[in-house]
Protein backbone atom coordinates (compact mmCIF):
# COMPACT_ATOMS: atom_id res chain seq x y z
CA UNK A 1 0.00 0.00 0.00
CA UNK A 2 1.12 3.56 -0.63
CA UNK A 3 2.17 5.50 2.48
CA UNK A 4 -0.39 8.02 3.72
CA UNK A 5 2.04 10.13 5.73
CA UNK A 6 5.75 10.80 5.99
CA UNK A 7 8.55 11.08 3.40
CA UNK A 8 7.16 8.36 1.14
CA UNK A 9 3.86 10.17 0.80
CA UNK A 10 5.62 13.46 0.07
CA UNK A 11 7.80 11.83 -2.59
CA UNK A 12 4.73 10.30 -4.24
CA UNK A 13 2.93 13.66 -4.24
CA UNK A 14 5.99 15.39 -5.71
CA UNK A 15 6.26 12.74 -8.42
CA UNK A 16 2.60 13.22 -9.32
CA UNK A 17 3.01 16.99 -9.53
CA UNK A 18 6.10 16.63 -11.71
CA UNK A 19 4.33 14.16 -14.00
CA UNK A 20 1.40 16.55 -14.43
CA UNK A 21 3.70 19.51 -15.11
CA UNK A 22 5.61 17.53 -17.73
CA UNK A 23 2.51 16.10 -19.40
CA UNK A 24 0.77 19.46 -19.36
CA UNK A 25 3.76 21.22 -20.89
CA UNK A 26 3.99 18.71 -23.73
CA UNK A 27 0.28 18.79 -24.53
CA UNK A 28 -0.15 22.55 -24.24
CA UNK A 29 2.79 22.96 -26.61
CA UNK A 30 1.24 20.57 -29.14
CA UNK A 31 -2.40 21.71 -28.99
CA UNK A 32 -2.63 25.02 -27.16
CA UNK A 33 -4.52 25.63 -23.93
CA UNK A 34 -8.02 25.29 -25.35
CA UNK A 35 -7.18 22.08 -27.22
CA UNK A 36 -6.15 20.07 -24.17
CA UNK A 37 -8.81 18.41 -21.99
CA UNK A 38 -7.88 17.52 -18.42
CA UNK A 39 -8.44 13.84 -19.19
CA UNK A 40 -5.66 13.94 -21.79
CA UNK A 41 -3.22 15.49 -19.31
CA UNK A 42 -4.07 12.90 -16.67
CA UNK A 43 -3.77 10.03 -19.14
CA UNK A 44 -0.36 11.21 -20.34
CA UNK A 45 0.81 11.67 -16.74
CA UNK A 46 -0.54 8.25 -15.77
CA UNK A 47 -2.72 9.56 -12.94
CA UNK A 48 -6.39 10.09 -12.14
CA UNK A 49 -7.68 13.38 -13.52
CA UNK A 50 -8.84 14.33 -10.01
CA UNK A 51 -5.14 14.80 -9.23
CA UNK A 52 -5.10 17.96 -11.37
CA UNK A 53 -7.64 19.62 -9.09
CA UNK A 54 -6.00 18.20 -5.99
CA UNK A 55 -2.48 19.42 -6.77
CA UNK A 56 -3.18 22.56 -8.82
CA UNK A 57 -6.84 23.52 -8.51
CA UNK A 58 -7.72 22.87 -12.15
CA UNK A 59 -6.35 23.02 -15.68
CA UNK A 60 -5.82 26.78 -15.80
CA UNK A 61 -3.83 26.81 -12.58
CA UNK A 62 -1.72 23.92 -13.87
CA UNK A 63 -1.07 25.93 -17.02
CA UNK A 64 -0.12 29.00 -15.00
CA UNK A 65 2.14 26.90 -12.77
CA UNK A 66 4.04 25.64 -15.83
CA UNK A 67 4.44 29.15 -17.25
CA UNK A 68 5.41 30.67 -13.92
CA UNK A 69 7.98 28.00 -13.00
CA UNK A 70 9.62 28.16 -16.41
CA UNK A 71 9.82 31.94 -16.47
CA UNK A 72 11.21 31.95 -12.93
CA UNK A 73 14.00 29.61 -14.03
CA UNK A 74 14.78 31.68 -17.13
CA UNK A 75 14.68 34.98 -15.24
CA UNK A 76 17.12 33.76 -12.60
CA UNK A 77 19.65 32.91 -15.30
CA UNK A 78 19.14 36.03 -17.41
CA UNK A 79 19.22 38.47 -14.50
CA UNK A 80 22.40 36.86 -13.16
CA UNK A 81 24.01 37.40 -16.55
CA UNK A 82 22.83 41.02 -16.64
CA UNK A 83 24.73 41.65 -13.41
CA UNK A 84 27.96 40.11 -14.72
CA UNK A 85 30.93 42.52 -14.89
CA UNK A 86 32.26 40.86 -18.03
CA UNK A 87 32.20 42.69 -21.40
CA UNK A 88 28.69 43.01 -22.82
CA UNK A 89 29.43 41.09 -26.07
CA UNK A 90 30.63 38.12 -24.03
CA UNK A 91 27.59 38.29 -21.76
CA UNK A 92 25.25 38.53 -24.76
CA UNK A 93 26.79 35.41 -26.30
CA UNK A 94 26.30 33.54 -23.03
CA UNK A 95 22.72 34.80 -22.79
CA UNK A 96 21.94 33.39 -26.23
CA UNK A 97 23.57 30.08 -25.26
CA UNK A 98 21.51 30.01 -22.05
CA UNK A 99 18.26 30.51 -23.97
CA UNK A 100 19.29 27.69 -26.30
CA UNK A 101 19.93 25.39 -23.35
CA UNK A 102 16.58 26.28 -21.80
CA UNK A 103 14.79 25.54 -25.07
CA UNK A 104 16.50 22.22 -25.76
CA UNK A 105 17.19 20.67 -22.37
CA UNK A 106 15.54 22.31 -19.41
CA UNK A 107 12.18 23.35 -20.94
CA UNK A 108 11.96 21.80 -24.42
CA UNK A 109 8.25 22.49 -24.89
CA UNK A 110 8.12 26.05 -23.61
CA UNK A 111 8.86 27.89 -26.86
CA UNK A 112 5.97 26.17 -28.66
CA UNK A 113 3.71 26.70 -25.68
CA UNK A 114 4.51 30.39 -25.44
CA UNK A 115 4.27 30.99 -29.19
CA UNK A 116 0.72 29.65 -29.05
CA UNK A 117 -0.02 31.85 -26.03
CA UNK A 118 1.41 34.95 -27.68
CA UNK A 119 -0.87 34.37 -30.67
CA UNK A 120 -3.86 34.67 -28.31
CA UNK A 121 -2.58 37.97 -26.90
CA UNK A 122 -1.76 36.24 -23.62
CA UNK A 123 -5.43 35.71 -22.77
CA UNK A 124 -4.74 32.73 -20.49
CA UNK A 125 -2.15 34.52 -18.35
CA UNK A 126 -2.71 36.33 -15.08
CA UNK A 127 -1.61 40.00 -15.00
CA UNK A 128 1.14 39.07 -12.52
CA UNK A 129 2.68 36.73 -15.09
CA UNK A 130 2.95 39.48 -17.70
CA UNK A 131 5.66 41.03 -15.54
CA UNK A 132 7.91 38.00 -16.02
CA UNK A 133 8.73 38.50 -19.73
CA UNK A 134 9.09 42.20 -18.92
CA UNK A 135 11.87 41.28 -16.49
CA UNK A 136 13.68 39.39 -19.24
CA UNK A 137 13.37 42.49 -21.42
CA UNK A 138 14.81 44.58 -18.59
CA UNK A 139 17.83 42.29 -18.28
CA UNK A 140 18.54 42.46 -22.02
CA UNK A 141 18.16 46.25 -21.90
CA UNK A 142 20.78 46.47 -19.15
CA UNK A 143 23.25 44.31 -21.09
CA UNK A 144 22.77 46.35 -24.26
CA UNK A 145 22.94 49.69 -22.42
CA UNK A 146 26.21 48.69 -20.78
CA UNK A 147 27.61 47.59 -24.12
CA UNK A 148 26.74 50.97 -25.62
CA UNK A 149 28.17 52.86 -22.64
CA UNK A 150 31.42 50.87 -22.80
CA UNK A 151 31.79 51.46 -26.54
CA UNK A 152 31.33 47.79 -27.43
CA UNK A 153 27.93 48.27 -29.12
CA UNK A 154 26.52 50.87 -31.47
CA UNK A 155 23.75 53.07 -30.00
CA UNK A 156 20.95 50.63 -30.78
CA UNK A 157 17.39 50.34 -29.51
CA UNK A 158 17.43 47.82 -26.63
CA UNK A 159 13.80 46.81 -27.23
CA UNK A 160 14.42 46.03 -30.90
CA UNK A 161 17.52 44.09 -29.91
CA UNK A 162 15.49 42.10 -27.39
CA UNK A 163 12.81 41.35 -29.98
CA UNK A 164 15.42 40.24 -32.50
CA UNK A 165 17.08 37.95 -29.98
CA UNK A 166 14.05 36.40 -28.31
CA UNK A 167 11.84 36.35 -31.39
CA UNK A 168 14.42 34.57 -33.52
CA UNK A 169 15.25 31.95 -30.90
CA UNK A 170 11.66 31.22 -29.88
CA UNK A 171 10.55 30.91 -33.51
CA UNK A 172 13.45 28.58 -34.34
CA UNK A 173 12.74 26.18 -31.49
CA UNK A 174 8.94 26.36 -31.74
CA UNK A 175 8.86 25.54 -35.45
CA UNK A 176 11.33 22.63 -35.47
CA UNK A 177 8.83 19.96 -36.55
CA UNK A 178 7.36 22.06 -39.35
CA UNK A 179 10.82 23.01 -40.58
CA UNK A 180 11.82 19.33 -40.71
CA UNK A 181 8.81 18.58 -42.94
CA UNK A 182 9.57 21.50 -45.26
CA UNK A 183 13.23 20.58 -45.63
CA UNK A 184 12.42 16.90 -46.11
CA UNK A 185 10.28 17.85 -49.12
CA UNK A 186 13.23 19.49 -50.87
CA UNK A 187 15.17 17.58 -53.52
CA UNK A 188 17.94 17.11 -52.79
CA UNK A 189 16.88 16.86 -49.17
CA UNK A 190 18.28 19.51 -46.83
CA UNK A 191 19.25 18.44 -43.33
CA UNK A 192 17.61 20.53 -40.59
CA UNK A 193 20.07 22.84 -38.80
CA UNK A 194 21.24 21.67 -35.39
CA UNK A 195 20.21 23.75 -32.40
CA UNK A 196 23.86 24.40 -31.50
CA UNK A 197 24.56 25.67 -35.01
CA UNK A 198 21.65 28.12 -34.82
CA UNK A 199 22.72 29.35 -31.40
CA UNK A 200 26.23 29.99 -32.75
CA UNK A 201 24.72 31.75 -35.78
CA UNK A 202 22.67 34.05 -33.54
CA UNK A 203 25.65 34.75 -31.30
CA UNK A 204 27.73 35.83 -34.29
CA UNK A 205 24.90 37.70 -35.98
CA UNK A 206 23.99 39.80 -32.96
CA UNK A 207 27.42 40.49 -31.52
CA UNK A 208 28.84 41.44 -34.93
CA UNK A 209 25.71 43.36 -35.89
CA UNK A 210 25.73 45.37 -32.68
CA UNK A 211 29.47 46.02 -32.67
CA UNK A 212 30.55 49.64 -32.51
CA UNK A 213 32.31 50.88 -35.64
CA UNK A 214 35.66 51.34 -33.96
CA UNK A 215 35.57 47.77 -32.63
CA UNK A 216 34.42 46.38 -35.96
CA UNK A 217 37.20 48.31 -37.70
CA UNK A 218 39.79 46.98 -35.30
CA UNK A 219 38.76 43.39 -36.05
CA UNK A 220 38.98 43.95 -39.80
CA UNK A 221 42.43 45.51 -39.58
Amino acid sequence: ALPTTGPGRRRDAAATRDALLTAGGELFAERGYDGVPVAAIAQKAGVNKAMINYHFGGKRKLYLAIVSATFTDIIARVEALAESPRPAPEVLRELIAAVGEMATRRHPHFCSMMLREVMTGGKHLDPALIDKPARILGAVQRIVARGVADGDFRPVDPLLTHLSLVGSLVFFFATARFRERVLAARRPRIAPPAAAAYVKHMQDLLTHGLAAERRAGRRRA
